[in-house]
């Protein structure tokens, strides 16, 4: 009998101990841990340079081990998924893809948040609104505005008959396992290089103070998604020094950047690399803690089965629909040993073989009967090295955007400052790649001549390159623009694309 009441007495002591355990280990601590997963200028569902990098199905199963890790981790989109791709060029059941294949890919990997980027606008209003609706992903921005014939307005989803705004701002709960609960905010703002009639861009500095400003009493932190040059991040950093983290796009480069305690995080452009931020956030201190992580993604993460299957079957509709764009696609037009550099990390940087290819071919497009020819980087997309049997389809895939191949009429003195203009945007999508042009002893030359700024030259340009988007004082405004010749449709240079196909063809 006393064994069964001590036996009784000491379960007893056991069970009042073990739940004090328990009550304790779940009490509120005050502290929470979250974790953001980043990408940024995702233009390719698949993996790019021959299967070794990238993949959205890769970054998924990132995604899942990280939610496995901590239920608390967001997954995010600095800007620009709709456009350029090859896949979105194609027509499907009468209309373009434009960016469709990217948004059901995004909503299988159930994105937490995305903010505008300048290539969202590449689409027609009529596409915008078509992916906007079909997104299951809330959108954010702080800056850019609808503009309608009557008014101005959010931009906004209409899902079964009900239209919900992109807010200028963007909350979120979180709570862990212990019951810490705080919330935390995003702005966002887009670079307004990208002009079109139907968009409004407010100025990129003011709405992010303004949007800041706004919920910073309604938070424990606030946190930037944006797509704007390094330079306008930082900026906004010095404004705003309590944003512990700007997870930004744009660049295409993986870069992380401090302005005072303010970290500036961009990842390099189709999912080569993501970003991992653990956070760790005191109730009490207020104190924010962010350890970063540049993951690379490559062919040694395994491929996530469900949006794997997605990828494959807008692939297998990509190799369906090319023939009804590209006579011959399969077609081998040229063979290399030595690789063809359109990586991004060059081609915005430095003169590379594709470029130079390129830049003959626009001259070859003209019967060479031109005083030079400039593409600027940011048209060549491929983000890759071309190697062995080169085929239309590759051509394609490097200039999505096609265009046509513009015959300029202008002055040495407006041709100087274009080229100098360009040698100071290395890194940027506005450095230029040129034929029969150089730069040596500190002076430009073409055809072996100094280039006169009272003289007049005839030079090939991509038709991009004369809408001012990327070189302000070049357009068909500019005063020293004399001339400029568009290609009919039926000339060779009406499509850079083909061009630079017939030019390899003749090699």
């Amino acid at each position: 009998m006393k064994n069964n009441i001590l036996y009784f007495l000491i379960s007893f002591l056991v069970l009042i101990t073990a739940c004090s355990s328990v009550k304790n280990a779940t009490k509120e601590d005050g502290k929470i841990d979250f974790t953001f997963l980043q990408l940024n200028d995702v233009y390719e569902i698949s993996p790019i340079q021959g299967g070794e990098f990238g993949g959205m199905a890769r970054v998924e199963t990132v995604h899942k081990n990280l939610l496995k890790e901590n239920k608390n981790t967001l997954l995010f989109m600095a800007g620009d998924f709709l456009n350029p791709s090859l896949i979105g060029t194609l027509k499907v059941n009468g209309e373009r893809v434009r960016g469709k294949q990217m948004v059901e890919v995004m909503n299988a990997m159930n994105f937490d948040l995305v903010a505008f980027g300048n290539h969202e606008f590449d689409l027609s209003q009529q596409n915008l609104q078509k992916r906007l609706n079909e997104s299951n992903f809330p959108w954010i921005s702080a800056n850019v505005k609808l503009k309608t014939k009557e008014t101005v307005i959010p931009f906004y989803k209409e899902q079964n008959g009900i239209k919900t705004p992109v807010n200028k701002t963007f909350i979120r709960e979180l709570v862990d396992a212990d019951g810490t609960k705080i919330k935390i905010g995003f702005i966002s703002v887009c670079i307004p290089s990208n002009p079109k009639d139907y968009v409004e861009y407010g100025n990129m500095i003011l709405k992010a103070k303004e949007s800041y400003n706004s919920i910073k009493d309604s938070v424990a932190i606030v946190f930037g998604l944006t797509h704007v040059k390094l330079m306008h991040d930082k900026r906004i950093a010095k404004l705003l020094p309590n944003v512990p983290l700007i997870m930004g796009g744009h660049e295409h480069t993986n870069s992380n950047n401090f302005v005072g305690n303010v970290q500036i995080s961009k990842a390099d452009a189709n999912a080569k690399t993501v970003y991992i931020h653990r956070i760790s956030y005191d109730k009490k201190t207020k104190k924010t803690i962010v350890k970063s992580e540049l993951k690379e993604i490559n062919k040694t993460i395994e491929t996530d089965e469900n949006v794997g299957g997605i990828v494959d079957k807008w692939e297998n509709i990509l190799n369906a629909k090319i023939k009804d764009v590209i006579k011959n696609p399969e077609e081998i037009i040229y063979k290399t040993t030595i690789p063809l550099d359109g990586r991004d990390s060059n081609i915005r940087s430095k003169p590379t073989n594709l470029g130079q290819i390129i830049t003959k071919a626009m001259s070859f497009a003209y019967n060479d009967k031109i005083d030079g020819a400039i593409v600027n980087g940011g048209s060549i997309r491929i983000d890759d090295q071309l190697v062995g049997n080169i085929t239309p389809v590759d051509i394609f895939r490097v200039l999505p955007y096609g265009g046509d191949i513009v015959k300029v009429e202008l002055k040495g003195s407006l041709l100087k400052r274009v080229l100098d203009y360009g040698k100071k945007a290395k890194g940027t999508g506005a450095y230029l790649h040129i034929h029969n042009i150089e730069f040596k002893n500190n002076t430009w030359w073409i055809n072996n001549n100094h280039i006169n700024s009272s003289l007049t030259y005839t030079i090939a340009f991509s038709d991009y390159l004369l809408k001012g988007f990327d070189i302000p004082f070049l357009s068909n405004k500019s005063n020293e623009v004399l001339s400029i010749y568009h290609p009919k449709k039926e000339e060779l240079a009406h499509d850079i694309r083909k061009a630079v196909v017939a030019y390899l063809k003749k090699q």
